[in-house]
């Protein structure tokens, strides 16, 4: 029986957006496409030094024995789904959400216990699709620059934990667009003065149109007053739906009580989401409240220009 000691990183990265395919395709290819994507993030990750403790359907424990370095590949994550699914296993895009705590771990028969690893999961529990949640312990591990791109949530209740714990989250667009993880060195070439082209997301529901860029913020869908683009309809929760401008890619969540269905342009069936997410892409359709073949279903068009 093996037993031991040390201080380390703990990440705990899962999927979301992963329920729906097994909606849309079935148990069978739904579990083989997400298996090779955990497979591929679990391989990134691992070249970078983290350590495979274990995988956990959609997602995987991974220790590190630098704070930093797991932090930059985390932020990483986005763009290698995005390959994956471009040529991989994935139909569409999924987003992923991350948990991060440094601290003591006993390594015992080849799993890991200990504080770190209970922070780090529930930080991955509570954290939105493409979010990474970092404990105090590992802020104040990192690099300054890293520090810039990072937000105080204050203090978030963990399940466990007798006083609440401070909880920071990554600012995941301005990592990507400041170049923090992948830095172009002066006069390395023609791409460092290149401008970034215009992104943007156009909505459509009835008479109401709206244009969304990254640097707008998030855009809340609901039925409530406060909401961003309001719909009025029973079947619509007064915050149904999120989306915003992440890392370079639009993502919308759902926070409903009755689902969102997502149709891609040219899909056959549409993806449900329930408290999860999904990266949008091209054109298609947001149902609201049920499945879009609904006719009396509020419907918004989208189409994300990148």
């Amino acid at each position: 029986m093996s037993v031991r000691q040390s201080f380390k990183t703990v990440v705990f990265a899962d999927l979301t957006g992963s329920t729906s395919l097994f909606e849309s395709v079935g148990n069978v290819i739904a579990t083989q496409m997400v298996s090779g994507a955990m497979q591929g993030v679990g391989s990134r990750l691992s070249k970078a030094g983290g350590r495979i403790v274990k995988y956990l359907g959609d997602g995987v424990m991974v220790l590190f024995d630098e704070v930093d370095v797991a932090v930059d590949e985390c932020v990483a994550l986005p763009a290698l789904l995005r390959e994956l699914s471009a040529g991989g296993p994935l139909p569409s895009p999924v987003a992923v959400k991350v948990g991060i705590d440094y601290g003591s771990v006993v390594d015992h028969d080849g799993d890991c216990y200990g504080d770190a690893v209970n922070v780090a999961a529930r930080l991955s529990d509570l954290a939105q699709a493409n979010e990474i949640l970092l404990s105090d312990s590992v802020f104040q591990h990192l690099r300054d620059e890293q520090r810039t791109v990072c937000h105080s949530l204050d203090r978030i209740a963990i399940k466990g934990k007798v006083e609440p714990v401070r909880v920071w989250r990554v600012d995941w667009g301005r990592t990507a667009e400041t170049t923090l993880i992948f830095p172009i060195e002066a006069g390395a070439g023609a791409d460092a003065e290149r401008p970034r082209r215009e992104q943007r997301l156009e909505l459509n529901w009835l008479d109401q149109q709206r244009v969304l860029a990254p640097a707008d913020g998030a855009l809340v869908i609901g039925r409530g007053e406060e909401a961003g683009f309001v719909i009025r309809d029973p079947r619509v929760s007064r915050r149904h739906a999120r989306i915003e401008w992440s890392g370079g890619q639009c993502l919308l969540t759902d926070f409903s009580s009755n689902g969102t269905w997502v149709r891609l342009a040219g899909a056959a069936q549409p993806l449900m989401l329930r408290r999860d997410g999904i990266m949008l892409y091209g054109e298609g359709e947001i149902a609201l409240g049920a499945p879009p073949d609904d006719v009396t279903v509020p419907t918004l068009r989208f189409c994300v220009i990148d």
